[in-house]
């Protein structure tokens, strides 16, 4: 597999990708970098034989390395801040024409709206869990509701939301980022 070929043909299009499920160009752009790094890393185990599995791969790596992120993210922000290390910022002129080209306040608006949709009970367990970043044991003594529950209601308010970035995701392809590697 020719990982260059992949390059040129999805890194516009994952780096998007990336920045409408994170809302943060930054976050995304460093998402992306290890994205390539791992199919560069990996390629040798790639098996597939057309343009369609070639991508489905990469976009798998995203998807894992956006798992991870979400995981161990607010642990590392934490830790960072603790230690009392800064992150160097990208150049802001590249944040904002990839927030621009990914269309994130018509994404902040579809979400305020998909929000105000999902019932007050979903709502709170959502900004528990998402904005607050609290644990599920916690969030279900808030809510008085067993752990069970807050799980389900957090899964399914997440769940009515990625339907809007599902939706939003599909934005049309425009012309490639200057300045991206």
């Amino acid at each position: 597999m020719d990982v260059d070929a992949l390059y040129a043909r999805y890194h516009d299009d994952l780096l998007l990708f990336l920045v409408r499920r994170t809302a943060d160009a930054e976050v995304a752009l460093d998402l992306w970098a290890e994205t390539f790094a791992q199919a560069v890393a990996g390629h040798h185990r790639f098996r597939g034989t057309t343009e369609g599995e070639a991508a489905a791969w990469l976009y798998s790596i995203a998807r894992h390395q956006l798992a991870l992120y979400l995981r161990r993210g607010s642990a590392e922000r934490r830790a960072l801040l603790k230690l009392g290390l800064e992150r160097p910022p990208a150049d802001q002129e590249l944040l904002a024409e990839i927030e621009e080209r990914a269309h994130l306040d018509v994404l902040r608006s579809e979400l305020a709206v998909a929000l105000a949709t999902l019932s007050e009970p979903v709502r709170h367990a959502v900004r528990l869990r998402i904005v607050e970043e609290r644990p599920y044991p916690e969030i279900a003594h808030v809510l008085k509701i067993t752990e069970q529950a807050a799980r389900a209601r957090v899964s399914r308010g997440l769940a009515a939301l990625a339907d809007v970035l599902d939706r939003g995701g599909a934005a049309p392809r425009t012309q490639t980022l200057e300045g991206t590697p």
